[in-house]
């Protein structure tokens, strides 16, 4: 049950961390390049974009999501398996949503990491 419980919370730290991912690239992009907006018009300025942007404000609930997950996760399995397999398979489907939801270009080299990665993830639970 203990190992169910585990899982389970690294599938929700990887599900709601690319969520976060995903909708914060997004939301960025909307607001354009922070440094150059910083300069023309100001911190405050950025601040307000980035507030009033919906993808950034969801991405955040996604992000804490994600952190509270790892906090369960961590009460219920150790953190040898927890920290390495939520963050390397969070790589994966960062670039599986990458492709699909933000239409960017993702080079077979990346493909074959994440393959790999993901090879070590079943080393990681056998």
């Amino acid at each position: 049950m203990k190992q169910a419980y585990t899982w389970s919370a690294i599938a929700a730290i990887v599900l709601a961390s690319t969520t976060g991912d995903v909708l914060l690239s997004r939301a960025m992009k909307q607001v354009g390049d922070v440094g150059d907006v910083w300069r023309r018009s100001g911190l405050w300025t950025v601040v307000s974009r980035m507030l009033r942007n919906t993808s950034f404000l969801l991405g955040v609930v996604a992000m804490t999501t994600a952190f509270y997950s790892l906090l369960f996760g961590l009460s219920w399995g150790d953190v040898s398996l927890i920290a390495p397999a939520s963050a390397s398979l969070t790589f994966v489907t960062n670039a599986v949503a990458a492709k699909l939801f933000l239409h960017e270009h993702v080079d077979h080299r990346r493909w074959m990491a994440a393959l790999l990665v993901a090879g070590g993830v079943v080393l990681l639970a056998a």
